[in-house]
């Protein structure tokens, strides 16, 4: 018999509450109840990032996350990072402007990844930059044009030359 919990969570900026499953993963929660298609299923153990979200600032795949630990966390994810009038943020127009997207499945969990590592406010060199980015797997893009959008990104945020 399945015993459900009641989950009270911040979701992009928004107080939500749900009953989930105890058994159920984040990723399943966020899209099945909250339709967060940007929280993609891929591997399911944590190997892939595609399911990537921020929760309470630091980067987690969902899959591996059980959705009542979301209980009174804030939970962001690719949904919440347009402005109010439907703008993209400055990693997403990044992302467009290298030609970092092929086929977008791994997209948001990089982008995801990439808020992080944009709002710790540190500089980092490249070798760093490529290994915080090293835990997803994309096997359209080869990595570089993911890295270069990154990396202006974070330049530009740093006030470092363009």
């Amino acid at each position: 018999m399945a015993e459900y919990k009641l989950v009270k969570f911040t979701l992009n900026g928004k107080q939500v509450e749900t009953m989930v499953d105890v058994r159920a993963s984040l990723t399943d929660m966020l899209r099945n109840d909250y339709r967060m298609t940007s929280v993609k299923k891929g591997c399911e153990v944590g190997e892939c990032g595609a399911c990537n979200v921020l929760i309470d600032g630091e980067c987690f795949n969902s899959c591996i996350y059980l959705a009542i630990w979301a209980d009174g966390k804030n939970i962001r994810t690719v949904e919440g990072l347009l402005s109010e009038d439907g703008e993209l943020s400055d990693i997403q127009q990044a992302f467009i402007d290298e030609s970092a997207v092929q086929c977008g499945f791994c997209t948001p969990g990089f982008i995801m990844t990439a808020v992080e590592i944009l709002e710790s406010g540190r500089d980092y060199s490249d070798e760093e930059l490529r290994k915080l980015l090293s835990g997803h797997l994309c096997r359209c893009t080869g990595y570089e044009n993911i890295f270069r959008a990154v990396r202006k990104t974070l330049d530009k945020r740093l006030g470092k030359t363009v």
